[in-house]
């Protein structure tokens, strides 16, 4: 079955957009005519990419939060005894997501032809990635599907948990920064300027606080459009650097020696490393494919060469723990617990207990990160506020000195 998008005109005149499946084009106009509507046009709904995706609206309009709730869905159905095609037919009528819509429509059709459903979530690798693709490969392969897509579905939520958690910990003094700035610019911009020509006509000898004030004025009511450009250039700049080879080394070794960041980085890799590594372990995927598969997902690189000397080191027999323990980037207390796993053959329990302490570390970081902020980014606003009223109070005193 495909999916198609049509308008039509109801018995009242007024228009209609749906939706509607169908074997055909020809099927799908007998379903569209059998509602009482006159075709205006009709159009098979295609993924926007296939394999080679890389389409930036395409990839942004399937969002997590989507995925995650698709993903219970289906292991729901299954649950409940529904054969996959049909289990898909329902699906596709209940997603909101319009692009989500169509590429179940396109995986419907390719588990009717024949295709495993590993195989066709793997045809849009830039929605579905490896630990999605792989994790359904071991339920098919195991015969315990459902239950793969119930953890697959858990993973999914703390992940979206864990973005929302670093989203929520930088959105407030984002806001801070942004309306500080703001504030500040239009009180040099259009503020100072105005005292400066009281000052200045009464021939006040002015103080050095008032002065800096004046040039920090002429500055941004002068210049603004070179500050804006400067800016502009160097964080275009540092982004064009950090994406080289030399640049990303350089960026995420200096994110790993500043004090309160480097906890942050080694926490929220660490947890995804565990989460990941023991999800993709429990639902049956070898050893090897999952290390690969976790060091894709490990974003600081120098981490993420530990993880493959590991996967390397588990090809010659060796242990997971041993590289991860001697790179001294990952915490002993997460070496030692997966070593303790290793020897008793619970790697899965352990990586889970791991994930799940680091996760609730993370969480209390990052809440006293952003109560430290606050209070500082207060503090610095204060300080400037009290910056430029001296400026303008000190001359000020000065002139009421004078009429005296």
């Amino acid at each position: 079955m495909a999916l198609y998008s049509y308008k039509g005109l109801g018995p009242d005149g007024k228009e209609v957009k749906n939706t509607v499946n169908a074997e055909s084009e020809s099927q799908a106009k007998q379903k569209i005519k059998s509602l009482g509507l006159m075709i205006i046009s009709i159009k098979e709904q295609k993924a926007t990419s296939s394999k080679d995706a890389t389409s930036v609206s395409f990839v942004n309009a399937v969002k997590v939060e989507d995925l995650s709730l698709m993903t219970r869905q289906l292991a729901t159905l299954l649950k409940a005894k529904i054969q996959i095609v049909e289990a898909f037919s329902a699906l596709v009528d209940q997603t909101e997501n319009p692009q989500l819509k169509i590429m179940l429509a396109e995986v419907r059709q390719k588990v009717n032809e024949g295709s495993s459903l590993a195989q066709a979530f793997g045809e849009y690798p830039r929605v579905f990635d490896n630990v999605f693709v792989n994790m359904l490969d071991a339920g098919e392969a195991s015969g315990n599907l459902d239950i793969v897509l119930l953890r697959l579905a858990e993973f999914t939520e703390n992940r979206v948990k864990l973005n929302n958690k670093i989203k929520g910990a930088m959105t407030y003094p984002l806001i801070m920064v942004v309306f500080a700035t703001i504030m500040m610019g239009a009180i040099f911009s259009f503020v100072i300027p105005k005292i400066t020509k009281i000052l200045i006509s009464q021939k006040v000898e002015l103080p050095l606080p008032t002065k800096i004030a004046i040039g920090i004025s002429d500055g941004v009511k002068n210049y603004w459009w070179l500050m804006i450009l400067g800016t502009v250039t160097i964080i275009y700049l540092f982004l064009k650097y950090i994406k080289t080879k030399k640049g990303e080394e350089n960026w995420h070794l200096f994110l790993l020696k500043m004090p309160v960041v480097k906890d942050i980085v080694v926490m929220i890799n660490v947890s995804r490393f565990c989460s990941t590594l023991s999800t993709l372990l429990s639902s049956g995927v070898p050893i090897l494919a999952a290390m690969r598969i976790v060091g894709n997902i490990v974003t600081n690189v120098h981490m993420k060469k530990v993880v493959e000397k590991s996967r390397i080191n588990i090809t010659e027999g060796g242990s997971i723990a041993e590289p991860l323990a001697e790179s001294g980037l990952f915490p002993t207390m997460m070496t030692h617990m997966l070593t303790l796993g290793e020897r008793s053959g619970e790697v899965e329990e352990m990586l889970n207990i791991v994930a799940e302490n680091y996760q609730d570390e993370l969480d209390t970081k990052l809440s006293r990160l952003t109560t430290i902020l606050e209070p500082l980014m207060l503090i610095g606003m204060g300080l400037a506020v009290l910056f430029i009223v001296f400026s303008v109070v000190m001359p000020m005193m000065q002139m009421g000195n004078l009429t005296r």
